[in-house]
């Protein structure tokens, strides 16, 4: 007999005998195994009240926060101190960029956008009481606050990568692949498979999540051209849902069907190229008469796009405002434009003190200089002083009257008018006045005071006019 029925022969053995004495005890019940909560369907208790202040979509000046950047300890903390500041600027919508735990593995290049926890804050920044400090005293500033979401990738060492690889795309070798765009692939982060039913579910209530744990009031998704837009429909109708709060939800994307899948905002990618064109590359003004109209293809309503003249992005790649567009007096014109013209404006920390060195990624050897140029700041804050106190400024309907070197438009908002004349270029340039609008008289916005407009006005290198009545 061999070895192997030896040990069958007692294994059978052992067992009978502990079935016949366990037989000997009384039958006592035990209690269920509890199961262990599922996140994806648990709402997690409110913290603090919903804010009540959070502006209609088109009233919104979007202000983004780069919080390696922002202040020398480079948290949540040091947002905090600075927000009066932030709030006297004119701004009423703090957006964060990502504040989540990133990824420390061997493809990680220190990336914000390289996710490792979606339920989690980095230690870098602070901790959840931190971010609730920061969000209740934006709140009694009256200021909105939207966290920065990465849902097309994670970093390496998620732990999704283990626990589920099939919520990532594979390549026909059975390897998770990295996203790619305009040739460009992203090594250090891992795509995820949006036809994974599971994923979605998990991705939107870690999103949801956010509302309830730090009572946040929307968001910024992240690359949000690149997932399909049944995936936002859900996620966006999902929070949607949550009714004790009026969430305000951007796409960083230029697709028109963002504004069917929910979306309150575009990203003014187009914008931002249409300002680098004719302040650098000299192409006429009437460039932005055109991207008025084709930036807001499939808009309804009060959908809106977001428009700058930098962001984190840029900031790094092509310089800052005062070194792209011909200095300050070129990069507050270029703002005029992306502030008066269209859509609602967002403003990157640095750009309100005239600010000249570059935020470079992964944004961890530049600080914000607060001491930067005064004369800036408070130009920054006449003008949107000027777009808050009238409705044509803010989201009135444009006419086109620019030129090759001038951007003209009027707007109108029931008997609220508005004229803007800013200069493209860095000379004086003569500017001829339609007929409809020659004679006219109007109250300066910035300056104060009465201006009648005759047949011609001639503006300085830079110049602009902010007019109303």
């Amino acid at each position: 007999m061999s070895v192997r029925s030896n040990l069958f022969q007692i294994s059978t053995v052992l067992l009978l005998t502990v079935s016949l004495v366990g037989s000997c005890k009384p039958d006592v019940p035990q209690p269920p195994t509890p199961t262990p909560p599922n996140p994806t369907t648990v709402t997690p208790p409110q913290y603090g009240a919903p804010f009540a202040g959070v502006p209609n979509r088109e009233n919104a000046v979007m202000y983004q926060v780069n919080m390696r950047a922002f202040s020398q300890a480079g948290n949540f903390a040091g947002v905090t101190a600075r927000l009066d500041s932030i709030k006297a600027i004119g701004v009423n919508v703090l957006y964060l960029m990502p504040i989540y735990p990133i990824g420390t593995d061997s493809k990680s290049v220190n990336s914000p956008y390289a996710v490792k926890d979606y339920r989690a804050v980095n230690p870098e920044f602070g901790t959840l009481t931190d971010l609730r400090t920061l969000v209740d005293a934006a709140h009694a500033r009256g200021l909105t606050v939207l966290l920065d979401w990465v849902a097309n990738h994670t970093s390496f060492d998620h732990p999704w990568i283990t626990a589920h690889s099939d919520w990532y795309q594979k390549n026909a070798a059975g390897n998770i692949m990295s996203p790619s765009n305009n040739g460009t692939t992203y090594n250090d982060v891992a795509q995820l498979n949006f036809n994974s039913a599971p994923m979605r579910l998990e991705m939107i209530s870690a999103l949801k999540s956010w509302v309830y744990t730090a009572n946040v009031d929307g968001f910024r998704f992240d690359y949000a051209d690149f997932q399909p837009n049944d995936f936002w429909k859900q996620a966006n109708d999902t929070l949607r849902n949550i009714k004790t709060h009026k969430l305000l939800l951007m796409a960083e994307g230029t697709r028109s069907t963002n504004f069917a899948s929910g979306f309150d905002y575009n990203f003014g990618f187009n914008f931002y190229g249409g300002i680098y064109n004719v302040y650098r590359n000299n192409q006429p003004a009437t460039v932005f008469d055109n991207l008025n109209t084709s930036e807001y293809v499939g808009a309804t309503g009060t959908q809106q796009v977001v428009r700058y003249i930098t962001n984190h992005d840029v900031n790094g790649s092509d310089g800052t405002p005062v070194g792209l567009f011909g200095g300050n007096a070129g990069a507050m014109s270029a703002f005029v434009i992306a502030s008066c013209y269209r859509g609602i404006p967002m403003i990157y920390n640095g750009q309100e003190v005239g600010m000249t060195t570059p935020i470079t990624f992964p944004f961890t050897t530049v600080k914000v200089n607060w001491n930067g140029n005064r004369a800036i700041t408070l130009a920054y804050k006449q003008l949107l002083a000027a777009r808050a106190a009238s409705p044509a400024l803010r989201a009135g309907t444009p006419t086109a009257y620019s030129t090759t070197n001038v951007c003209a438009f009027t707007k109108t908002a029931g008997t609220d008018q508005a004229f803007v004349l800013v200069n493209v270029r860095n000379s004086a340039t003569t500017y001829t006045v339609p007929a409809a609008l020659a004679g006219t008289t109007w109250t300066n916005a910035l300056q104060g005071g009465t201006i009648t407009i005759g047949s011609q006005v001639v503006l300085p290198a830079f110049g602009y006019l902010v007019l109303k009545k």
